[in-house]
């Protein structure tokens, strides 16, 4: 690596970092297509705004011998990008990489299991968290995003915002979830989030400036499955 090709490609990164916010990605996809050139940028020597198809086949060959389909796929798409609109170059598809078409089922537990999941979690709020997704068919992050203000208890329905697609839908709110989430507020007491993060404890949620963490709900679900002998994906941690 020369230090004219390190500058280059550091130049070069920074402006893939900026169009990728620019072009309105979501965070989720702009982490992946950020790593993917750090990951690409390493392996070709910080030499690339000129690969032939032999090295990206190479390239993505090997990657494949470390990590799984949907890594190769991350990479091949951030590179794209990059091509098009970091280096205005004209993309050309590489027909040899296509990774292999799923269609995955997902696990549905039974109104036992879903009980017993509910019994098993000793903590309010993601307990309340997990009802709440459940009882309303929400992804994780469309319930932690979740806000006071998105409760519409008149038509009895719940704004979700930045859904599938970065849309917004509405989804029905049951009786007991509205009873569930207007206890829980009353314990919080936060202004706007529903969901605050735990880190100073249920006495200072209200002071909360972000709701609970992801990775942490994902943790907890995974314990508690674990703790059932489950064998099922929870789809919470999906």
């Amino acid at each position: 690596m020369t230090p004219s090709s390190n500058e280059q490609f550091n130049l070069n990164y920074s402006r893939h970092c900026k169009l990728l916010k620019l072009r309105g990605l979501q965070p989720k996809t702009i982490d992946a297509y950020s790593r993917a050139m750090r990951r690409i940028g390493e392996y070709f020597d910080y030499q690339v705004t000129d690969l032939s198809q032999d090295q990206l086949l190479d390239y993505f060959h090997s990657l494949l011998e470390r990590l799984s389909w949907s890594a190769v796929k991350l990479d091949l798409y951030g590179l794209k990008f990059f091509y098009t609109y970091v280096l205005a170059k004209t993309w050309v598809d590489i027909p040899l990489i296509k990774p292999p078409k799923t269609k995955r089922i997902p696990d549905i537990l039974t109104i036992d299991e879903t009980q017993h999941l509910f019994r098993t979690t000793k903590k309010l709020s993601y307990r309340v968290l997990f009802f709440t997704l459940y009882s309303m068919g929400l992804r994780l992050g469309e319930g932690l995003r979740l806000e006071v203000g998105d409760i519409d208890e008149d038509r009895m329905r719940v704004h979700v915002r930045n859904a599938k697609g970065n849309k917004d839908r509405f989804a029905p709110l049951p009786l007991n979830t509205l009873l569930v989430l207007r206890r829980f507020r009353n314990l919080h007491q936060h202004p706007t989030l529903l969901f605050p993060n735990r880190k100073g404890g249920l006495k200072n949620a209200h002071l909360a400036d972000s709701h609970l963490n992801m990775g942490g709900v994902q943790v907890t679900m995974a314990a508690v499955v674990k703790q059932m002998g489950l064998k099922k994906r929870s789809p919470v941690i999906h």
